[in-house]
């Protein structure tokens, strides 16, 4: 992923250094189970732990000749503990292990140390969204289906429902993180042909990981693919929050505003403009994340016992899927933090149509007062298609209809137009969701 949107503690998980780092570390904790059961040599797992070392370039020199970058790797081990009188100790290096049994199990230890970053994104990201929708708990907004004004609702509601969808992101993430938490050190299909299943539990163990019950040359790639996958459906979260960002900044609308500092520019041409940079900016690295998905499950179907059609895919969509998980989450925090919200303007939009949004309440009402709901309906939808295309107050309208006041006096209509009366369960769904 470019530096422009890389973390710098999420990018050097994805470094080479770190990761032939974790490949020397997956080595270390195989030699020193081996020599705990006196496969090889005390004194070989013992200068493997504490000796052995790497140079990158070395290792690129060494691939660019032989085409296998494990190869170059444990060549370069090797030459690092030759050089240290260590050469008889370097005959015992990835001993009984193939190539795979190092870069999977390496490769769980980097989507195990990304997964904390994102872990603290994501509860980082539920604190503020909780305390923005507490504080916006009771503020009257228009409610809207296919764009249009529809019902009254709250803006602390629809805070609540992002919280509510990103806890259930955390589960589904937690999980995935654990289904991911495997190594396996089974050899090259997987039987076992050179180790012990007691050796890769152990060495697993030592990694921190849990050992892939089963596996052929490889870790299957259904666990990596709902993981790609869930990141996805976090970053089509933060896209849903964007989008709807970016819907209440509109000019027309105006209702909420990112935040836009003194000496920022919103344009070249004109002066005059705030653009939701940000939240566009979410919106089109969301869907790097969702075609990252599309990769990881091609990466499910290989041939028989290993190919490698998966592995330059993985290449690429576990740093940047990663990377940028890390990054949204940091770009919607601070976006919900410093979100500005303008309920006098939320008030006038929900005021604007002269009442049409109570229709439905209208209706009920006329129900409950005796009419039939077919009768009522067109006499409701009447008047409200009427205010609509002429621009009248709707209130004003039925108000003056003999066949509803007859019905319903001011008193009862009074009640039939406050948005009050509709919101009377907001505290009743706060705390189903915060279980306060």
């Amino acid at each position: 992923m470019i530096e422009r949107y890389t973390r710098p503690a999420m990018g050097h998980i994805w470094t080479e250094e770190n990761k032939y780092r974790c490949w020397l570390q997956v080595e270390s904790a195989a030699s020193a189970v081996l020599a705990e059961d006196g496969v090889i040599p005390v004194a070989a797992a013992e200068a493997i732990a504490t000796k052995a070392g790497f140079s990158v370039s070395r290792i690129h020199e060494i691939e660019a000749e032989v085409k296998h970058d494990v190869i170059a790797f444990t060549t370069t081990v090797a030459e690092s503990l030759t050089a240290q009188g260590m050469a008889a100790e370097s005959r015992w290096l990835h001993y009984g292990l193939t190539s795979n049994d190092v870069v999977d199990t390496a490769q769980a230890l980097q989507i195990k140390e990304a997964s904390v970053h994102i872990r603290v994104g994501l509860v980082a990201l539920l604190a503020v969204l909780k305390r923005r929708a507490i504080e916006f708990k009771h503020t009257p907004t228009i409610g809207r289906t296919h764009g249009i004004h529809a019902e009254p609702t709250t803006f602390g509601l629809k805070l609540l429902n992002w919280y509510a969808e990103m806890q259930r992101n955390l589960v589904r993430f937690d999980a995935a993180a654990e289904d991911m938490r495997v190594g396996k050190l089974s050899g090259a299909v997987g039987t076992f042909g050179h180790l012990k299943p007691e050796h890769e539990e152990r060495i697993c163990a030592r990694l921190g990981l849990n050992a892939a019950p089963v596996a052929t040359q490889v870790i299957q790639r259904d666990r990596h693919a709902a993981y790609i996958s869930t990141l996805a459906i976090i970053g089509s979260t933060l896209d849903k929050i964007a989008v709807e960002i970016r819907h209440l900044q509109r000019t027309e609308v105006r209702e909420a505003q990112e935040y836009f500092s003194e000496k920022q520019k919103g344009s070249s041409a004109m002066p005059h403009k705030k653009n939701p940079i940000t939240s566009e900016q979410i919106s089109g690295l969301a869907r790097v994340l969702r075609g990252n998905a599309q990769a990881a499950f091609e990466n499910i179907p290989l041939w028989h016992e290993r190919d490698i059609s998966h592995s330059s895919v993985e290449r690429v969509i576990f740093p940047d899927s990663t990377i940028l998980a890390d990054y949204l989450l940091a770009k919607t925090e601070n976006l919900i933090d410093r979100l500005l919200v303008y309920p006098a303007r939320m008030k006038r939009n929900l005021e604007s149509t002269g009442g049409l949004i109570f229709s439905g309440q209208l209706l009920l009402d006329l129900a409950e007062a005796g009419m039939l709901r077919e009768d009522a309906y067109r006499l409701v939808q009447s008047h409200a298609m009427r205010a609509w295309k002429e621009d009248l107050v709707f209130r004003d309208e039925v108000a003056s209809d003999p066949a509803i006041t007859a019905l319903l006096n001011s008193e009862k209509l009074d009640r039939t137009f406050d948005y009050t009366r509709q919101l009377g369960n907001v505290d009743a769904i706060f705390a189903r969701v915060l279980g306060d």
